[in-house]
């Protein structure tokens, strides 16, 4: 095997850590590539372990990416939102059994990946380390050049703002599926009554405009709010620009794409308690949505779509 059979190798499971520890697949692919390069660059006789050695690579490279990232996002234009992924991206990541999939897109929900963003790049990495990849406290250690008890306090800390910050419930994809297509079929027919019995009372709706698309500047909390924000975003369409949603998986889980004269507008994911949603996130910055409207412009894209 050579050496850019060796990388390819791992290169799934690179981009796998690289993503969740940016919430962005471009900037995942750009820590990647840069582990490439040192890969390239380094004499393999002084690896022992390419797995380990690359996923060390990667994880620090990224900690450095998201210290510059966090630098940034401190001054972005209103909520700031994981970019979405596609179906074929999460094939890409290995999810090769019902149960793996499953799994997989509990670790890269949009709610949970939100969640990360506020906690320290530390914190985050030790975490997907230990929780997400099963790395042993040891080996935590040698990626972050820390002690044991430090990535102990760091792993424990992380879980417990993951915990308060975003309970779980146990949902399945038939009820996901299901209740966001209520949802969709509520908002083209803009009926208020059947949004607002939707949705739970702490809901809270996140919008990513980046400054470079209209979106709300701050969350918005409470089922009336919501409603009111949604029938007042589709009034504002023009009306010979008809809309179309399509439903879509959205980093694993039942979602929509909304698409306005063939392009796409906005993609939208939910977190649900099983009965009604608790939380709303919606993107519409043009720049995390580049990848769907490439993957969707192909003739084989997945999906279906129900227009207004």
């Amino acid at each position: 095997m050579n050496d850019i059979e060796a990388f390819e190798a791992h290169r799934t499971h690179l981009t796998n850590i690289a993503y969740r520890m940016l919430g962005e697949m471009s900037a995942a692919e750009d820590v990647v590539q840069e582990a490439w390069l040192r890969w390239s660059k380094t004499e393999r006789a002084e690896i022992r372990d390419a797995r380990a050695w690359l996923s060390a690579v990667t994880v620090r490279l990224a900690l450095d990416a998201l210290r510059k990232l966090r630098a940034r996002r401190e001054n972005y234009v209103g909520p700031w939102l994981p970019e979405p992924i596609l179906p074929d991206d999460m094939r890409a990541f290995a999810a090769d059994t019902p149960a793996g999939h499953a799994e997989l897109a509990s670790d890269l929900s949009l709610a949970l990946l939100h969640v990360l963003e506020r906690l320290s790049p530390e914190e985050r990495a030790a975490f997907i380390l230990h929780d997400a990849f099963d790395c042993d406290y040891p080996e935590i250690a040698a990626t972050l050049d820390k002690s044991e008890p430090a990535c102990r306090k760091l792993v424990s800390r992380a879980r417990e703002r993951v915990k308060a910050d975003r309970p779980r419930y146990s949902v399945s994809p038939a009820a996901h599926r299901d209740l966001i297509g209520r949802f969709a079929q509520a908002t083209m027919a803009q009926d208020s009554n059947a949004l607002i019995a939707l949705f739970a009372p702490e809901i809270v709706f996140y919008t990513d405009g980046g400054g470079r698309a209209p979106a709300a500047l701050n969350p918005i909390y409470g089922p009336d709010k919501v409603t009111r924000l949604i029938i007042g975003l589709l009034a504002k369409f023009d009306p010979a620009a008809v809309p179309h949603m399509r439903a879509l998986e959205i980093n694993g889980r039942p979602g929509l794409v909304l698409t306005v004269d063939d392009s796409v507008y906005s993609t939208l994911g939910i977190e649900t308690d099983g009965t009604r949603i608790t939380a709303i996130y919606l993107m519409r910055n043009p720049d995390k949505l580049t990848r769907i409207e490439r993957a969707l412009s192909r003739p084989s894209a997945p999906g279906s779509s129900a227009s207004a």
